[in-house]
């Protein structure tokens, strides 16, 4: 090799050297952070197509929207399904695997989120449906949340309302609560509004009835089976059924006797694709969207920014199946006639606007008593709370 060959070669090997030992190394690829474990307790069937669904779907909102979160289950926590197990033992299990929070679905569940959270104090425990927070009796890191879905069953006695042909609605009514009655007052309220004000009838004209069957869904043997209820609603002269259970009896009941010919239909609960089992019949749905509570809970507890709250959410009026937004949201049935889609969606907005206030009175009780005077609008905690079934309902209030 040539001398001029073999400096240039030594130059370029020290080119080389000096230019490695200005280049800053490479730095590794950063470990992945801790995951975020969160648990979802739920009294019912994972895929009800109702209330747990619901929630089920809520949580892969959160898997979604938060990096390297982690979910821990467990579905059918309930008496019937799991008898013996308690949500004390339950959130032991997800707090050992990590969860630093825990959603509880059902009322029944008030008293074991309230004595797992005191047992773990580190740990934010949210109860859904309940009021610890509002009674004072939740320890300091339980939450309450709820859907004020009361609109949405106002939207579903309306649209019922607008459809009957026999002026006879039924209401499939699960366990009788606070929660239950507050309920089938709603849906009470919109049908006879929309009775009087859109069809031009008069009340009295128009029968409502609930059957209760003892819990949010069939046990047999312990509940009234609800098949045989929405049998008998239709047989005894109603036409629309309502359903207020966890589960879908009451949709699969109107697609059966429908297919058999009868002019029948009903309206489901809890699920945004509640109407899926029999989409003829299904006048629509009134439907929870938990996912943005979840999260926000979520974010809050990962940031250090969230507080005890008891809070009772509603539509997100500017635009209710809003999936960001809206904790409480309507969909049109395919069953729902083109008029009487005009009509509810007038009424709607007239909610939206405040300009139909249906806690407005005069309104009584079952027994006569008052439970808003004339001219007077319910509180919140009155609405909470409510002791009995209105005045037009039939069925027991206790």
């Amino acid at each position: 090799m040539s001398s001029k060959r073999t400096r240039l070669a030594s130059l370029l090997l020290l080119a080389a050297m000096l230019l490695a030992a200005c280049t800053p190394a490479a730095t590794a690829t950063p470990a992945p952070t801790e995951p975020f474990v969160f648990g979802l307790i739920m009294v019912g069937p994972q895929f009800d197509h109702g209330w747990n669904e619901a929630h089920w779907e809520a949580a892969q909102y959160v898997l979604e929207h938060v990096p390297n979160a982690q979910l821990e289950w467990i579905d059918k926590v309930n008496s019937a399904d799991r008898p013996g197990v308690t949500i004390e033992q339950v959130s032991e299990d997800m707090i050992a695997k990590g969860a630093r929070v825990i959603f509880t679905n059902s009322a029944e569940f008030k008293d074991g989120t309230n004595n797992a959270a005191a047992a773990h104090p580190d740990v934010t425990f949210i109860h859904i449906s309940g009021d610890a927070v509002l009674d004072g009796s939740a320890p300091a890191n339980v939450g309450n949340f709820m859907g004020e879905m009361e609109y949405g069953k106002m939207m579903a006695g309306c649209a019922a309302a607008l459809t009957s042909q026999t002026g006879s609605i039924a209401y499939l009514g699960p366990l009788i609560d606070p929660e239950t009655r507050r309920l089938v007052n709603s849906a009470y309220l919109g049908a006879k509004y929309c009775w009087e004000n859109y069809r031009g009838m008069d009340a009295a004209d128009l029968r409502f009835q609930v059957t209760w069957i003892g819990f949010w869904f069939n046990i047999p043997g312990v509940t009234l089976d609800p098949t045989q209820v929405a049998n008998d609603f239709l047989n005894g002269g109603a036409d629309v059924i309502l359903s207020g259970i966890d589960t879908t009896e009451g949709l699969v009941v109107a697609g059966q006797r429908a297919a058999a010919g009868e002019n029948v239909w009903s309206i489901p609960y809890d699920y945004l694709g509640g109407c899926a089992e029999a989409t003829n019949v299904c006048l629509g749905v009134p439907y929870f969207n938990w996912g943005p509570d979840y999260l926000q809970t979520i974010e809050g507890v990962m940031n250090g920014t969230w507080t005890q709250e008891w809070e009772w959410n509603g539509p997100d009026w500017s635009d209710i199946n809003n999936p960001d937004t809206s904790a409480v949201g309507w969909v049109h049935g395919d069953a729902l006639s083109a008029d009487n889609r005009a009509t509810l969606d007038g009424f709607i907005a007239g909610l939206a606007d405040g300009s139909i206030n249906l806690w407005t009175g005069p309104l009584n009780f079952q027994d006569g008593t008052v439970f808003v005077a004339d001219g007077a609008t319910a509180a919140s905690e009155e609405i909470w709370y409510t002791p009995q079934l209105l005045e037009g309902i039939e069925g027991t209030s206790q």
